[in-house]
């Protein structure tokens, strides 16, 4: 699709998020967007979380087009879906975008591509290709994902190896993107070496002599008797090394809070915190020793700031990091998160391998190539 000089307009492209995640992603996008000649930005949240969305928002002085706020409490991911489909209907009919922009693998993920689609909208999808190859491992992301990438035009991939997973899947090489994740562009933006926290606990901690582990747990399938070892596993290591301390911004989650307070609550060493907003989760990763997650995310920003993570899941999408050796996967038994997070604590040069390990996800300037791309894909690169 190519534009006449002379039939030239602005181009419309509409971005769509609803999590804080996705946001956090994306706002590099939207900034870019915003400051590029010939296009116009529309920003349209679905609030499928709204908080933590709102958080994000304002740190990055975004300022949505269209709010749909479809966030209730104890939602299902039907209703998630119906909701933000009949909503971003009536907005894609009024707006007529070029193109929509959706992010990664949550549901509105997925509803916008498919809304997208139903109007006959062009699709970008940023961050495609990670595939874990378990359509419930992460679940509903995985799936999420897969279909995205059957309804996207345009796919931007973060590494060769997520490129490699959509020829697989038979999409052609011209529509397809190498451009670094967009998550080291928005980390880079609000680290500071000198920041101080408003939680005061968090400034009180000695990062230089004690070895700091910052923990995050929260997917939907380690809850239950995953979870359950993964806190059974810490308890072990902060009994074990008097020179630990964990902390661990716990969700929202009421099934995620009781099992973490039922085990570590009242734990020296242990500090159970509220959720951070980014800024302050971004620093505390900088300061922290080592990572244990479940998060996505966090795979991809924590070897960018040089710190060892060990992934609590079975399997990842994210294999790039764990072959650059910046991340590697501990599971969800007891015996081998202890183990992998002991090794850690006492051997400084396994240690040292893992935190000057090359980051896989990119230099910062993703953003600028996802919309190079876009003005290159309709042919308005030179305006």
């Amino acid at each position: 699709m190519k534009r006449r000089q002379k039939d030239f307009k602005p181009l419309k492209i509409m971005s769509i998020f609803g999590t804080r995640p996705e946001a956090i992603k994306m706002a590099p996008v939207v900034k870019e967007l915003e400051q590029a000649e010939g296009i116009e930005s529309i920003v349209c949240v679905t609030a499928q979380h709204r908080e933590m969305l709102d958080q994000v928002l304002k740190l990055f002085d975004i300022f949505p087009n269209y709010d749909l706020n479809i966030m209730k409490s104890g939602q299902t991911l039907s209703e998630i879906t119906c909701k933000a489909l009949i909503g971003l209907e009536k907005i894609i009919k009024f707006q007529k975008p070029d193109m929509i922009l959706v992010h990664g693998d949550t549901t509105t993920t997925f509803a916008g591509a498919l809304a997208g689609f139903y109007g006959q909208v062009k699709i970008g999808h940023v961050e495609a290709g990670l595939r874990s190859g378990n359509m419930y491992s992460p679940y509903p992301e995985e799936i999420n994902r897969s279909l995205t990438g059957r309804l996207a035009h345009l796919h931007f991939a973060p590494t060769k190896g997520n490129e490699e997973n959509l020829l697989r899947e038979g999409i052609k090489r011209d529509n397809i993107i190498i451009t670094g994740n967009t998550v080291i562009d928005a980390l880079l933006k609000v680290v500071n070496e000198d920041y101080k926290f408003e939680i005061d606990i968090l400034n009180k901690i000695d990062y230089k002599n004690k070895k700091v582990i910052l923990l995050t747990s929260h997917r939907r399938e380690n809850l239950g008797r995953p979870m359950e070892n993964i806190f059974r596993a810490i308890k072990e290591v902060v009994m074990t090394h008097e020179n630990v301390e964990v902390v661990f911004p716990v969700h929202l989650n009421p099934k995620v809070r009781q099992i973490a307070f039922s085990i570590l609550g009242n734990t020296d060493g242990v500090h159970l915190i509220e959720p951070l907003d980014y800024q302050p989760f971004a620093n505390l990763m900088n300061k922290a020793h080592i990572i244990l997650t479940d998060s996505g995310g966090i795979q991809e920003e924590a070897p960018a700031l040089g710190k060892p993570v060990l992934v609590l899941r079975t399997e990842t999408e994210r294999p790039e990091a764990v072959l650059a050796g910046t991340v590697k996967i501990a599971g969800i038994e007891s015996e081998n998160i202890f183990k992998l997070t002991d090794e850690l604590i006492r051997n400084d040069k396994e240690y040292r391998k893992m935190a000057n390990a090359v980051n896989p996800y990119g230099d910062g300037k993703a953003s600028h190539r996802i919309v190079k791309g876009i003005k290159g894909y309709f042919g308005t690169n030179k305006l």
